[in-house]
């Protein structure tokens, strides 16, 4: 800091002693910087105690102190007159993410994954818990007194503190006993998405309930009044859900949801301060709190708000004035020739209205006279495709319209329905669920058919379903339906066997009967009386005589000379010429 600054410093004592008007930012680069609100100017910049990025700042009771954690696994405690360290230990193995200081100030909570409770005179930790399975993201003490008020109180010892995570969707209530044994939380209270926003009534009197107000990721505000009173092994589930959507008047019928970015309890804490819309342009809204009822939705109409007016001045693109005689020709179809046709003169006017002998032209004639050839235009055939399935089956849906959802509905193509389904929003699949089940009651071909749209429904959709809380009572009748209809299957697949088997047999009994019975009698016999030569002579016979070439009387002749050369090789005792020789010689 600069001289006269700091002068200017200290003549602003008595603010300062507050501390109500500056706000601690600590960097990514590991800085910390004060501003001053009511100046609207950057006071002083803290700087040499972190490496990493700041995670967390906690101002003191004593308005010169801060604390402030880091991911390079550090606490530092400042001294934001002199901004300078006033001591720095490391706080955990891995990055400290939460910081919370006791109602007394003595003690330090700090938070990696685990949770350590830090004695801030000697720097050492007093208690340790197990903290959650990622990065701690809200640390806060939920009392101020303990509720045992027999023993005297230490000013820590009795005391319950609230921790959230991120990606966790339960908030853990720990207590502080005067052993070291219990480490686990006493109780948690569950929501339906990641805490982004928590903030709670502390209770000061052993009977008062605690408030906690828990903002979600998914837009959503849960309220949880408690008695802090020991051990709860259940998960305690919100007293009452507050959500903000558009009333859905004009255009759009379908109302939006509106997501809450913070909500604060008041002084009174009867009501609370909802931080909602758009976060460029949030609105900030005092609502009174009604517990009774389990879910509030308060419809607010943002959408003039969340709408961005840009200013005329900063575009410099200038908007023809366009003459109501002048026509303008979009690019659009390939193919397009049309003649632009110049304006004659002045007189002659073309005027929009139609007369009234006139008739409109059909859509069929303004295809063509673009050159579109209508007949890609219409779909083949009188079903509609598979992408306006989809809009059918919501619109037979909402209206309830049986002729519609007979259409699609009693579809036999598999690739058709798993499209659909697909297509298909979000909301309509309980409605879709519900009509398949008064389908199923039916005749069983009806049912058949349901079957394979139920099967798509859960295979497609079944990330959305596990996300319902009411899942099974809403598909209660489904179940029963299912069950009755199992119930049987077993018996009637013994006896399909049994028939089976028994059908099986008969028929194979009447296969043996109707077989005529073989006649055992040869056909043919042969005898094989004749010499080896005789055989031979008998084998080039049959050889020649399926030869085509040769006639009748030359084969008379062959077999003549033949038997005539044999008995000559007989008595010459010349046998022993094999048949290839033979059949060379002749």
């Amino acid at each position: 800091q600069d001289g006269p600054q700091r002068k200017k410093r200290k003549s602003e004592v008595g603010e300062v002693d507050k501390q109500l008007d500056i706000l601690a930012i600590g960097t990514a680069v590991g800085s910390i910087l004060l501003y001053s609100t009511v100046k609207g100017e950057l006071q002083s910049k803290l700087d040499g105690g972190h490496d990493s990025r700041v995670n967390c700042v906690r101002w003191h009771q004593d308005s010169c102190c801060l604390y402030s954690c880091s991911d390079d696994k550090h606490i530092v405690e400042w001294n934001t007159q002199t901004c300078k360290v006033k001591c720095k230990w490391k706080g955990d193995n891995s990055s400290v993410t939460c910081l919370c200081i006791s109602p007394d100030g003595k003690m330090l909570l700090s938070a990696g994954r685990t949770i350590k409770l830090w004695d801030l005179e000697t720097k050492e930790v007093y208690r340790h818990f197990t903290g959650h399975a990622t990065s701690v993201s809200s640390l806060m003490f939920t009392t101020v007194k303990p509720m045992n008020e027999s023993k005297p109180f230490d000013g820590i010892t009795g005391l319950y503190f609230l921790s959230g995570a991120i990606h966790d969707r339960l908030l853990s209530v720990w207590y502080i006993r005067s052993d070291r044994k219990e480490k686990n939380a006493v109780m948690s209270f569950t929501v339906t998405d990641e805490p982004t926003f928590v903030d709670l009534t502390v209770s000061e009197v052993k009977e008062e309930p605690v408030k906690l107000a828990v903002v979600c990721r998914d837009g959503q505000l849960h309220l949880f009044e408690h008695i802090l009173n020991g051990y709860c092994k259940k998960p305690l589930t919100p007293n009452s859900t507050i959500q903000i959507a558009t009333p859905g008047n004009d255009g759009d019928s379908t109302p939006k949801p509106v997501p809450i970015l913070a909500a604060a309890f008041c002084k009174d804490k009867q009501s609370l301060l909802l931080v909602y819309g758009n976060t460029l342009q949030p609105i900030i809204e005092k609502v009174s709190l009604n517990t009774t009822e389990s879910h509030i939705c308060l419809v607010r109409d943002v959408q003039k708000v969340l709408s961005l007016k840009t200013d005329a001045a900063l575009t410099k693109v200038k908007t023809p004035v366009v003459n109501s005689d002048t026509k303008v020709l979009v690019p659009g179809i390939p193919g397009h020739s049309t003649s632009v046709k110049t304006p004659a003169s002045g007189k002659e006017k073309k005027k929009n209205k139609r007369k009234p002998g006139e008739t409109e032209e059909s859509i069929e004639e303004r295809l063509g006279a673009l050159d579109i050839d209508v007949s890609k235009v219409k779909t083949s055939g009188g079903l509609p495709q598979t992408d306006s399935f989809a809009v059918l089956l919501v619109q037979g849906l909402e209206s309830n319209d049986a002729e519609i959802l007979n259409k699609v509905l009693n579809t036999k193509k598999d690739h058709i329905v798993k499209n659909t389904v697909a297509r298909m929003p979000i909301h309509a699949v309980i409605p879709l669920l519900h009509e398949l089940t008064k389908r199923l009651q039916g005749n069983p071909y009806s049912a058949s058919l349901m079957v394979r749209w139920l099967k798509s429904v859960f295979t497609l959709h079944a990330s959305y379903l596990s996300t319902l809380p009411d899942l099974i009572p809403q598909l209660g009748m489904l179940y029963q339906l299912m069950e009755s209809r199992v119930k049987t299957l077993q018996k009637l697949s013994r006896l399909h066997g049994r028939l089976f088997i028994l059908v099986t047999q008969v028929a194979a009994s009447q296969r043996v009967q109707d077989v005529p019975e073989v006649n055992q009698t040869a056909k043919l016999v042969y005898e094989d009386d004749s010499s080896e030569e005789e055989g031979s002579d008998d084998e080039m016979i049959a050889d020649k005589d399926s030869d085509e070439n040769w006639d009748e009387d030359e084969e008379k002749e062959e077999q003549s000379g033949e038997q005539d050369m044999s008995v000559e090789k007989e008595v010459n005792g010349d046998s022993d010429l094999e048949p290839e020789n033979e059949s060379e010689e002749e």
